[in-house]
């Protein structure tokens, strides 16, 4: 199947200069870019919110030591005072 593809023309010379280093031709890299797109978008673990998020789990620190398990009293003192 032949595709037309409209991109501006500052990513164009970018895949130039890549196809050029590489020794690629445009649409080479352009069907490389379309299969690792359909790859990552049709994993059946990307339908599940938790592996969408759970390379950010672990990476932030509350300084609350016991989060974890009082999380529900924490967020009610949060919007008690709030509101």
């Amino acid at each position: 199947m032949q595709m037309t593809v409209r991109i501006p023309d500052e990513d164009e010379k970018k895949v130039a200069r890549i196809g050029k280093k590489m020794g690629l031709k445009r649409s080479d890299i352009f069907r490389l870019a379309i299969k690792q797109f359909i790859d990552e978008n049709l994993k059946s673990d990307d339908r599940v919110p938790f592996k969408k998020v759970s390379h950010l789990l672990g990476i932030g620190e509350s300084g609350i030591s016991d989060l974890g398990q009082h999380h529900r009293d924490y967020l009610i003192r949060k919007v008690r005072k709030v509101g």
